[in-house]
């Protein structure tokens, strides 16, 4: 009896801990690492270029046509203030997930699935307005600092007033 305790005992931490964890896919824009929670994650694609829109912010490179949904695609490198990027084969297109709609986001590379327990994610510092908007806030992961995205905050904002 005191062995089936034991093992209850076990399975409620594992629950806690299971409860207080969240998977990110993590990918890279130069040399920074940013991550989503892995349950907003569609799919991930090579880059093959996007159709433009007329009347759309720098940061939107245009739609693509994804089994018959149009997926507008956002230049994550652009939509932080560093230019746009030259893509090449080797770039990729995370589709996630926004709400009701689906976007698609730009970027170098996709490194890692990271399990990051709630507890260690800290509040963005105040200085850089752009990751302070963009981001939810920092982990830490394997002496890397990871920047978790908050997608309602890049969608914004993506047609130009007029």
């Amino acid at each position: 009896m005191e062995a089936l305790g034991m093992r209850d005992e076990i399975g409620d931490k594992a629950a806690v801990a299971a409860h207080n964890s969240l998977q990110l896919i993590a990918f890279s824009i130069g040399e920074q690492t940013y991550g989503v929670e892995i349950t907003t994650v569609r799919e991930i694609r090579a880059w093959n270029g996007a159709t433009p829109l007329p009347n759309t912010r720098e940061f939107v490179r245009g739609v693509i046509n994804l089994r018959g949904t149009i997926v507008p695609i956002f230049d994550l490198r652009a939509r932080f203030g560093d230019g746009p990027t030259s893509p090449t084969k080797n770039h990729v297109v995370v589709v996630m997930s926004v709400g009701d709609k689906w976007v698609g986001i730009l970027v170098d590379a996709v490194s890692d699935i990271l399990t990051v327990s709630r507890d260690d994610i800290h509040n963005v510092p105040e200085g850089n307005s752009v990751d302070t908007e963009l981001l939810n806030g920092i982990v830490t992961h394997d002496s890397r600092m990871v920047g978790l995205i908050d997608l309602h905050a890049v969608v914004s904002g993506a047609k130009l007033d007029g």
